[in-house]
């Protein structure tokens, strides 16, 4: 399993396209969750790439679902202050440990800043529904990571959950867009950790700065 941290995700080179971020809020085949909504709308802010294959992904769905926006843009602000969070309580639980050690443990909770893919406009963290609106059963709530059960294949999920996020994947996939392993709901595009995983020479987006 290849982490955010992990070094050979920095080293890949960003050749930055300069797409625009599109508001979801104006893209009406997709359903966009407001829990974690903020005043400017970030949330809702996705590079147009990203935007287009998660509109090809929900016709990949089976015609009774849809994709669940939850969190698309985040300020590096607030990465830095996710990051630094998770690096400490991974301190806390193992005090002995270097600081690579603890940057990896963090990495499996929060991404660290200068490769984050939420930074780039890059990531999605989303879930199903139905028409309806009625959110699924996927195992965990979305950015739950107090347990291994928030790991995309993890085997103790119950049996309907599995399911949806293979139907998740499935069509997530379909469209070109990667997981991070350890958070079934995080996809991506474009970035450095697609650009590793898909062999890509270089990723699409970088970090989007004030």
């Amino acid at each position: 399993m290849v982490w955010l941290s992990d070094p050979a995700v920095a080293a890949v080179p960003v050749r930055e396209r300069g797409e625009p971020l599109v508001d979801l809020r104006t893209v009406a085949a997709l359903r966009l969750d407001s829990r974690l909504a903020d005043e400017e709308g970030l949330y809702a802010q996705l590079r147009l790439g990203v935007v287009d294959r998660l509109v090809t992904a929900q016709t990949l769905l089976p015609p009774e679902l849809k994709l669940l926006i939850v969190e698309g843009y985040r300020p590096q602000a607030l990465q830095v202050a996710s990051f630094e969070s998770a690096v400490a309580e991974s301190r806390a639980r193992s005090p002995q440990a270097g600081e690579s050690v603890l940057r990896q443990m963090a990495s499996m909770r929060s991404s660290p800043p200068e490769v984050a893919p939420h930074v780039a406009g890059a990531a999605v963290d989303l879930s199903l529904c139905t028409v309806d609106e009625i959110e699924l059963d996927l195992g965990t709530a979305v950015n739950d990571t107090a347990t291994e059960r928030s790991h995309t294949d993890d085997p103790t999920v119950n049996a309907t959950a599995r399911r949806h996020r293979a139907v998740l994947a499935q069509a997530l996939r379909g469209a070109g867009l990667v997981n991070y392993p350890s958070a079934w709901w995080h996809w991506s595009y474009g970035d450095r950790y697609w650009a590793y995983l898909t062999g890509s020479a270089r990723a699409l987006y970088g970090p989007i700065l004030p």
